[in-house]
């Protein structure tokens, strides 16, 4: 048998609970798992990459070529930069963030397929596969565009 703690029914009343679920309601679903990611990158991934991560095992890869030691831990503060853009911009729905997320995305899915190609733990099939599933989130943000503010 629950207890009945007489508690007041606070549903609908702009309570932390309201505003959580109406600012999830702003976007898909989909579009709210690239915002959190977004988020991870921003405030947990990318601080321990840049302060923590030594850099002798530090890598970043752009534009599906692998950058390692120095030239990675250099380059982290853009791709800091660039997750923090997308998580105000997918916060705050901005009209800048269409075409740039999905144009970001199309890249990412285009240097998968290129990274699995030049390196030797890849190949030709886990290149087509993560290029494909890269670029069901660029096609669904580059339709997206009546989604973000104006």
């Amino acid at each position: 048998m629950a207890a009945n703690l007489n508690l007041p029914d606070r549903s609908g009343d702009g309570g932390v609970a309201d505003r959580v679920g109406a600012e999830w309601r702003r976007r898909p679903w989909w579009m709210n798992l690239i915002w959190l990611f977004c988020l991870y990158m921003t405030f947990i991934y990318l601080p321990f990459d840049l302060f923590i991560k030594p850099v002798a095992v530090d890598q970043e890869v752009w534009f599906g070529f692998m950058l390692t030691g120095w030239a990675a831990k250099l380059t982290a503060p853009l791709h800091w930069a660039i997750y923090a853009a997308g998580a105000y911009g997918f916060w705050k729905m901005r009209s800048w963030m269409w075409p740039w997320a999905a144009l970001y995305v199309a890249q990412v899915s285009v240097g998968m397929g290129v990274w699995s190609l030049l390196d030797p733990r890849g190949g030709l099939w886990t290149g087509v596969v993560s290029t494909a599933v890269m670029a069901v989130p660029a096609i669904a943000l580059w339709r997206s565009k009546g989604r973000f503010a104006r």
